[in-house]
């Protein structure tokens, strides 16, 4: 039996699958990765963008929303992958518990998983929040707002200060969305990685809850992670290969 044969096994016998993911999913939709070559931390400094820098200073954040202009060009013209298709063909099947992601790219939704389903921990760049009054905002139109010229945009209610609805460094996490992440991660009896190097805490510590909860665990990533020693089955393809073949097998076994 190959390794593809025992993940879909494994999955075929899970009662509550909890599917993490990383930016491996979304490069086969063409965003790259921050921290790889030719993503935006060889053009950008991450170290400029850290929170306190953005709410110390309105010239940090007119650099930071043109960073952040490019990256919604990018996140617009991206497409999910077989391997967002096979998790929402997952969730259809009834087997899928949630997805937690490390991701802000909405690609989840956008293949059809269901809002409810997905504990986004880096929150998501599809929508804009006002800091002060919580008000938010479509992205797009803040996109157009920094086009037409308005190179720090304030928000229209309060004249709060605006940014993405993304966690930056130095940023607490989401309260609501971490916990709900930790309890389900405690729950599962099955805990799927899928394109994630697991370097990023808090969010890298779901795969060590579940599996002190003796879930099984399944990791596929094309490099090796932290938390391979503990894996049942490491698959070092693609996500879109792995997950297209997975699946294939649990619908035709």
């Amino acid at each position: 039996m190959d390794l593809a044969e025992q993940a879909a096994q494994l999955v075929a016998e899970s009662n509550r699958l909890v599917i993490f993911t990383g930016a491996g999913i979304s490069t086969e939709s063409g965003i790259s990765d921050f921290r790889s070559p030719g993503g935006l931390w060889e053009k950008y400094n991450p170290s400029d963008f850290t929170f306190d820098r953005f709410l110390a200073s309105e010239e940090t954040r007119k650099r930071y929303w043109q960073m952040s202009q490019e990256m919604w060009l990018t996140i617009l013209e991206a497409q999910p992958n077989a391997a967002h298709m096979a998790i929402t063909e997952l969730d259809r099947l009834g087997k899928l518990d949630c997805l937690i992601t490390q991701n802000i790219d909405g690609l989840h939704q956008r293949a059809g998983l269901p809002e409810e389903k997905v504990l986004e921990l880096h929150g998501t760049t599809i929508r804009v929040m006002c800091l002060n009054c919580a008000k938010r905002y479509p992205r797009q139109e803040i996109y157009d707002r920094i086009e037409s010229g308005d190179k720090a945009p304030y928000c229209n209610d309060c004249g709060g200060i605006l940014k993405p609805a993304t966690i930056s460094f130095g940023q607490a996490m989401p309260e609501k969305e971490t916990r709900e992440a930790e309890r389900r991660s405690a729950e599962c009896d099955l805990f799927m990685v899928i394109g994630s190097s697991l370097v990023v805490y808090p969010a890298a510590q779901m795969p060590v809850i579940a599996r002190s909860n003796n879930a099984k665990l399944i990791i596929i990533n094309l490099m090796p992670t932290p938390h391979d020693d503990y894996a049942e089955i490491i698959i070092r393809e693609k996500a879109g290969d792995s997950m297209e073949q997975i699946l294939g097998l649990l619908k035709y076994s």
